[in-house]
């Protein structure tokens, strides 16, 4: 490659209007995948996606693929796949993103109409701007372009965007075994994370597994007047909320025992900042001890995240008899989804008030991930967001988790997988007023081209 940066972000550029019109076309499709959520909106996207990879005409194939979840007969939500073989010699990259949205949530707190996409202040608000329609159209209008940079496109390019993300990757396993040789790369990246800020890229190298389950809690077989029964009979909630509170040590730390803890490399950061972008009240404390950051990148954490009890307009003078709710665990590196679940299961069977009944039911488990950025890959794409944005790009962990990452390192174990992102601290991504800072989106462009050039030039 010979041309300049300054060359490469006027390239960028120029392109640019058309990349905004196309994720606006995108962010329009309400493509949640979760069950309850119309399908035909789904293959909708799926259908959209496929047209724009088409239209890079670098792709032999483009393919709208399905596979049968892990745990039913059923079939898992459509992703597509479009494949270039590599020229000898040459690597093959894959790039991967997904099309699939989070529900939008309470309606009465957006700005605007969820799926209305607007420009404001810099940002394009809607769902799905951030996490992840603008990470297929970052890989898209850097395909697009690259003819336009080298003299002669020899990498294997493999787009990968899959449509189930956000329900979990119910068929993600039996997809890669399915078309594990349409698939098959030297190097995997994955366009689902963040930058550190506003003008600072980063390289995530860390994130935290997940066990999420339905936890039940009975301690009665019919509901009672809370008036005749109150004071001595346990009500299912009362015994539910002082289990969880176990979870917990005063300052908030999870005390369960057999969660373990990992050790990161922290990046300058205060307190302070943690406040601005969480949006945390004034007078609400921070939880957790040791550095803020290895509260989220490092440590576990325990949320509820849901709950099947009577809401206010519907509450009634009773006891009541049972309370279900769903429990999110963030596992740290290091330690497997399975035995972190078993640790709170024992807690939980452990620490059960007044003999109240438990089941556990609907268990998904995810595996943590990090990895080495010693490889040549990692070096490579560090350059060109560092090239890109003009500030050195910075390693961060993050306390989200994307378990298919861990499918694809056992798939595909030579392969070098890297994370990249578009989102910022205030992209609210799976909240209302998800937003996209819409210069971010551009520099994320040129990275990717860069990076697909610097691939481009490379022989294995």
């Amino acid at each position: 490659m010979t041309a300049s940066i300054s060359d490469v972000r006027a390239m960028v550029s120029q392109a640019f209007p058309q990349s905004m019109h196309d994720l606006t076309q995108l962010v329009r499709i309400p493509s949640v995948s979760w069950s309850s959520f119309d399908p035909s909106q789904v293959v909708k996207s799926a259908e959209q996606v496929a047209e724009l990879a088409r239209g890079t005409n670098l792709f032999d194939t483009v393919h709208i693929l399905r596979a049968m979840k892990s745990d039913s007969d059923e079939l898992g939500q459509p992703a597509v796949v479009a494949r270039r073989q590599a020229a000898q010699g040459k690597p093959t990259i894959l790039l991967y993103a997904h099309h699939d949205v989070q529900p939008p949530g309470d309606l009465a707190v957006w700005v605007s109409e969820p799926f209305e996409p607007i420009e404001k202040d810099g940002r394009l608000f809607g769902r799905g701007a951030a996490d992840d329609k603008a990470g297929i159209m970052a890989h898209i209008s850097a395909l697009r372009l690259l003819p336009e940079l080298v003299e002669n496109v020899d990498l294997g390019i493999v787009l990968f965007v899959e449509g189930e993300e956000e329900f979990g990757s119910p068929s993600f396993e039996n997809f890669l075994k399915d078309h594990h040789a349409l698939l098959e790369a030297d190097v995997i990246v994955v366009a689902d994370s963040g930058n550190w800020d506003l003008e600072t890229p980063a390289l995530t190298t860390t994130l935290r597994g997940n066990a999420t389950f339905k936890l039940t809690v009975r301690t009665l077989d019919h509901a009672l007047h809370s008036g005749m029964f109150g004071g001595a009979v346990p009500d299912a909630f009362m015994a539910f909320a002082k289990l969880t509170s176990s979870f917990y040590s005063e300052t908030g730390s999870v005390q369960v025992e057999g969660l373990t803890r990992s050790i990161a490399q922290i990046p300058e950061y205060e307190d302070d900042q943690m406040r601005l972008e969480s949006g945390v009240l004034d007078a609400v404390s921070l939880i957790g001890d040791g550095h803020v950051l290895e509260r989220l990148w490092s440590q576990p954490s325990i949320t509820v995240t849901g709950m099947d009890i009577p809401d206010v307009a519907n509450a009634s003078n009773t006891l009541l008899p049972s309370v279900s709710a769903r429990i999110s665990v963030r596992v740290a590196p290091g330690q497997s989804a399975s035995d972190a679940f078993e640790a709170v299961r024992h807690h939980i069977l452990n620490n059960v008030p007044y003999g109240a009944q438990v089941d556990f039911e609907d268990i998904n488990l995810g595996e943590s991930f990090s990895t080495d950025t010693s490889g040549w890959a990692a070096q490579s794409i560090s350059h060109s967001l560092t090239t890109a944005w003009g500030k050195d790009v910075v390693e961060m962990g993050v306390g989200g988790s994307i378990p298919f990452i861990s499918s694809f390192v056992s798939a595909f174990p030579t392969a070098q997988v890297l994370v990249t992102g578009v989102e910022d601290p205030d992209s609210r991504a799976h909240s209302p007023n998800e937003s996209l800072h819409i210069e971010s989106f551009e520099r994320a462009i040129v990275a990717d081209l860069l990076f697909l050039a610097e691939c481009n030039s490379r022989e294995l």
